[in-house]
């Protein structure tokens, strides 16, 4: 691939992943966040699920499956993205898309205790210089007793575990499928858990419908698509690598979008923790089963 395309379609991609937790904070003054969210997810996989059915992809016949692919959406789409929404009320956007992105380092240690997996050194240094960096960004401008910080950090568990299932399952699976249906599974759900534990509301203006349909079609489909295409023609390990940009962009977004500052504390942390999940990613050796 073209280095000048790729280096195009890696910027937009992150971006777009980075730009959701800025937006996602300015959607809030106009609907309650679960509900949010699940307007999001649902919508986004209604429509990825009409595209795979009418490209005819592969779906799943047993009812195991089905289930393996709710599960993926309990973790990957309502328990993270709840979080991240839930969290941005208290939270900068900035400081909620650092806190998300740490899941590659939490992958490294879950995959070694539950999985069995084994990871070089240059990775184990990554989580050590990550969390270091979690540890600074926390000391200094978030409170880990606020709610907003701990929620950052169960999006960050619950990504890490969604990533696990999906190194155990997902290759039995056509990607296209998984995505679309964990992502409507887990959209259904957030709507429910919206009707069940928060003040519902919802005000339809040119803005809040502009910022459904930016994080439902681009900032979820067109993502994926780009980055489903980057994995497929590209080495999947190094195009991982570039997932230390989405945090980034979260807080150049949330400065653009949000006028929020920045804490020196944030930036050193925030740069240790980007280095971290480089290092993570970056290692040329990928993990294997003991």
């Amino acid at each position: 691939m073209n280095k000048t395309l790729f280096a195009l379609l890696i910027v937009t991609t992150t971006g777009l992943m980075g730009s959701s937790f800025a937006v996602g904070k300015i959607g809030l003054n106009y609907i309650s966040p679960l509900l949010l969210v699940g307007i999001r997810f649902t919508l986004a996989g209604i429509l990825m699920a009409v595209i795979v059915l009418l490209l005819k992809r592969t779906h799943p016949v047993k009812i195991s499956d089905w289930l393996k692919i709710v599960l993926v959406g309990i973790f990957q789409t309502a328990l993270v993205m709840g979080s991240i929404f839930l969290s941005l009320r208290t939270i900068t956007a900035g400081e909620s898309s650092i806190l998300t992105f740490i899941n590659p380092l939490l992958v490294v240690i879950f995959g070694t205790f539950f999985m069995g997996m084994k990871y070089r050194w240059v990775q184990w240094l990554g989580v050590l210089v990550g969390f270091l960096g979690v540890f600074i960004t926390l000391g200094a401008s978030l409170d880990i007793r606020e709610a907003g910080t701990l929620l950052g950090l169960l999006s960050a568990v619950s990504w890490a575990i969604a990533t696990l299932i999906l190194k155990k399952w997902g290759t039995s699976f056509d990607t296209w499928v998984l995505t679309a249906y964990q992502m409507l599974f887990g959209g259904i759900l957030l709507l429910i858990a919206s009707g069940l534990f928060e003040e519902v509301h919802i005000v339809f203006t040119s803005v809040s419908i502009f910022i459904i349909v930016w994080l439902a079609v681009m900032a979820s489909i067109v993502q994926f698509a780009i980055w489903f295409f980057l994995l497929e023609k590209g080495d999947p390990g190094k195009v991982s690598a570039f997932l230390f940009l989405a945090p980034l962009f979260g807080v150049i977004f949330g400065w653009i979008l949000l006028q929020e500052q920045f804490h020196l504390s944030t930036l050193i942390g925030g740069s240790l923790i980007l280095a971290g999940i480089f290092l993570v990613n970056y290692a040329p050796k990928k993990a294997s089963m003991r």
